[in-house]
C-alpha cells in the first residue's frame, strides 16, 4: 500500500537536522536522492536546517562511523540506503535508542521505521520483459549482477522470473558483480564478450554498470547485443535517443519521490502520528525510444 503525506499534514518546527549515507555519491541516482532529501527539508523547515550527508561506498562498517557520527551530533532524523540490509539492524537500534527515527531508502535496511523503496522486483522484470521481447523471446542472455543488497538481488530475481519462463533463452552468467558502477560495468562486460562468443540480451542491474557495457561493446567492436537496465537516469535518456544505441530500455526509478516521502514520513514520526504503512513500494516505469517524449526524468515528482 503506498502512502502520499503532503506537505501540510505535518509541521515542521521540531526537525533541526537530519544525517543521510547514501551508497555512492559517484552515482547520480543517490546524489538526486541527497539533494532532494535537503531541499524537502528545507522546504518544510525552513533554511536553518542541517542535512549532513555522507557516502557509505557500500562498506558495512564506514556506514555505521558514520551512524555513530550522527548520534553523536544528536540528529533528529537519520536517512540512509543501508551498505547491508541485515548487518545494519543493530546500528539502527543504536540510533532508535537514542531517539533517532531512522528511515531506509532504495535498500531495505533491518529495523528501520519506515522503508521507502523502488518495487525491483517489478523493475527486473518489466526490464527484462522488454529484453526477451526483442529477442523473439530466444538467445543467450547474461546479467551484470551488483552488491548483495535487497535492491539488487530483486532486481536479479524479477529478472530471472521472467527469462525463466522463456526455454529458448539461454541464461549464461548472472554471478559477476559490476559493483554498480561504470568502470565495474565495463570490466565484467569485457569478461563476458571475451568468455561467450555469441550474447544477444544484457541485463544490468543499474545504469551506470549498463553504460559500461556499452563502452565495452564499442571497444570490442561488438553490436550484436542489446542491453536493458534499471534508473531511467539522464544517460539512459540520453542513449535512448539514438537508434543505433544498443542500450533499448531502462526501468525507471523515482528518486526525488522516496526522498521526499523519507522526510514527510519522518516528520509524521517526529509528531508522533500514526505512520499507515512500514514498507513503501513505489512501482518503476519501463522508458525506452518510444515512449521517451512522455518521461520527464528524476524531477517528476509521480510516477
Amino acid at each position: 500500500m503506498l502512502m502520499y503525506l503532503g506537505a501540510g499534514t505535518v509541521q515542521a518546527a521540531e526537525l533541526t537536522s537530519i544525517g543521510v549515507s547514501v551508497a555512492d555519491l559517484g552515482n547520480p541516482f543517490f546524489v538526486q536522492i541527497a539533494e532532494s532529501i535537503a531541499d524537502k527539508a528545507r522546504e518544510l523547515a525552513g533554511d536553518q536546517v542541517k542535512v549532513i550527508v555522507r557516502s557509505s561506498a557500500y562498506d558495512l562498517t564506514r556506514q555505521r562511523h558514520q551512524i555513530k557520527e550522527f548520534i553523536q551530533m544528536k540528529v533528529d532524523l537519520i536517512v540512509l540506503t543501508a551498505a547491508d540490509s541485515i548487518k545494519i539492524k543493530r546500528d539502527v537500534r543504536l540510533a532508535q535508542n537514542a531517539g533517532i527515527h531512522v528511515i531506509a531508502v532504495d535498500i531495505n535496511a533491518a529495523g528501520a521505521d519506515v522503508t521507502i523503496t523502488t518495487d525491483n522486483v517489478q523493475a527486473g522484470k518489466i526490464a527484462c520483459e522488454y529484453l526477451v521481447k526483442r529477442l523473439n523471446g530466444k538467445g543467450n542472455v547474461v546479467i551484470i549482477n551488483g552488491a548483495s543488497i535487497s535492491s539488487v538481488i530483486d532486481r536479479v530475481s524479477g529478472c530471472k522470473d521472467v527469462l525463466e519462463r522463456y526455454p529458448d533463452i539461454h541464461l549464461l552468467s548472472d554471478q559477476l558483480n559490476g559493483g554498480g558502477t561504470i568502470e565495474g560495468g565495463l570490466e565484467v562486460m569485457t569478461y563476458l564478450i571475451n568468455a561467450y562468443a555469441r550474447i544477444h540480451g544484457v541485463f544490468a542491474i543499474n545504469d551506470p554498470c549498463a553504460q559500461g557495457a556499452v563502452m565495452a561493446a564499442q571497444q570490442a567492436g561488438r553490436t550484436d547485443f542489446i542491453i536493458t537496465s534499471v534508473d531511467g537516469a539522464p544517460v539512459a535518456r540520453k542513449a535512448l535517443m539514438h537508434s543505433d544505441s544498443p542500450w533499448v530500455a531502462s526501468a525507471a526509478q523515482f528518486p526525488r519521490q522516496m526522498a521526499e516521502l523519507a522526510v514527510e514520513t519522518g516528520l509524521s514520526l517526529l509528531q508522533k502520528k500514526p505512520v499507515e504503512s512500514r514498507i513503501i513500494l513505489i512501482p518503476a516505469q519501463l522508458i525506452t525510444a518510444g515512449n521517451l517524449d512522455q518521461y520527464k526524468g528524476w524531477g517528476e515528482q509521480t510516477p
